[in-house]
């Protein structure tokens, strides 16, 4: 299948609905599977350090018949090899991760086409976050995808105003950090005019923004049909607040329900994000659509785990097609009858795995 036959497909995949026949009595998980497969024939024959792994595992194209067999590719592979079924030269779309303090070595998604990625978030958005509503007038607190060009979170954000902001939307940080000025005029409006509104941010981001408030000793009662969007959690942050004080406080802060505090699970190195209902209960299940499925299992084996057990999140990610779709992260979890709970990220037997799980892939995807 060509790249362009492979993105049709998985337009019109994206925008189904993923609770009806999809043709005649073809369900949404059998042609999940069948694009899942087609994606590793693809990745397979393109994609080097993969088909590297792969051939190293015993899995082929012609062994592999579930996309639950598909190798899973440890998340931190990314910072040291170049995942892509085209030359990296030929990328016009290329997202970097943060870095790490302790190397500053990036992880790299290169993207040969944007066009999957923007269905794969506009529908997302629109089903998890935005619901009900056609549009709402936005302030983000994360920069523009000018400032941070490789940020695939600052794509999201234009993203999410284009499609779905009103005129009025804008960003609130720059450079040189949050605009207090203009993002609490901003919410004053609201208050006044009684039209809701969206704050969105990485999590981070709220934490100047509450102490600001709390020395001004100001708060927002915004209208109802407002909400609260964060996204990235604290990682190794130790002044980090628990997850319920963290929405107690923004929830008291802007005078939103914690049922409104919706809270986004994304990473560079996949396409798809997952949300939640809300933050009443912490922490809450994560759902995705219906082109990307989670399994929890033990890094060392990759064996899936039974609901309620703690262990690894792995992801199949159709969307991510130019890369690889399947995924073993460094985030534990626990799967739910509907979703998944995250736990943060991996510690002790499961860190310890994931870690021999890059290793392994390492050696087989470099020999």
């Amino acid at each position: 299948m060509t790249q362009e036959k492979i993105i049709e497909t998985l337009l019109d995949f994206i925008v189904a609905d993923d609770e009806r026949a999809i043709v005649g009595s073809t369900t949404s998980n059998e042609v999940f599977n069948e694009i899942a497969l087609e994606l590793y024939r693809y990745q397979f024959s393109f994609n080097d350090p993969f088909r590297h792994f792969s051939s190293q595992r015993g899995r082929t194209p012609r062994t592999v018949k579930s996309w639950q067999d598909i190798p899973l590719v440890p998340i931190n592979a990314f910072k040291k090899l170049c995942l892509s079924c085209c030359r990296p030269d030929d990328a016009p779309y290329l997202f970097t991760t943060s870095g790490t303090t302790e190397t500053g070595v990036k992880g790299k998604s290169y993207h040969s086409s944007l066009d999957v990625y923007d269905a794969s978030m506009t529908r997302g958005f629109k089903e998890f976050f935005i619901a009900d509503r056609d549009s709402i007038e936005m302030s983000v607190l994360y920069p523009s995808e000018e400032v941070m060009p490789n940020s695939s979170l600052a794509h999201y954000f234009s993203l999410a105003i284009k499609n779905f902001g009103t005129p009025q939307s804008a960003y609130v940080m720059n450079h040189e950090g949050i605009d207090f000025e203009a993002l609490f005029e901003r919410l004053n409006e609201a208050e006044v005019n009684k039209e809701p509104h969206a704050l969105l941010g990485a999590s981070y981001s709220y934490i100047p923004l509450l102490e600001e408030m709390r020395a001004r000793e100001i708060s927002f009662s915004l209208p109802a049909g407002s909400r609260l969007f964060d996204t990235g959690g604290f990682k190794t942050k130790s002044n980090a607040p628990t997850l319920d004080d963290f929405y107690t406080d923004i929830s008291r802060a802007f005078g939103v329900p914690r049922d409104m505090c919706i809270n986004m699970y994304g990473m560079t190195e996949l396409s798809t994000q997952f949300y939640d209902q809300g933050n009443v209960v912490c922490p809450s299940v994560k759902f995705g659509p219906h082109w990307i499925k989670t399994r929890v299992v033990n890094p060392v084996t990759g064996r899936e785990l039974p609901q309620g057990e703690r262990g690894v999140l792995a992801h199949c990610d159709l969307a991510h097609f130019n890369i690889v779709t399947s995924i073993l992260t460094e985030d534990a979890g626990i799967a739910t009858a509907d979703g998944f709970k995250l736990l943060g990220r991996a510690d002790g037997n499961d860190a310890r795995g994931c870690s021999m799980a890059v290793e392994e892939f390492l050696n087989a995807a470099q020999t």
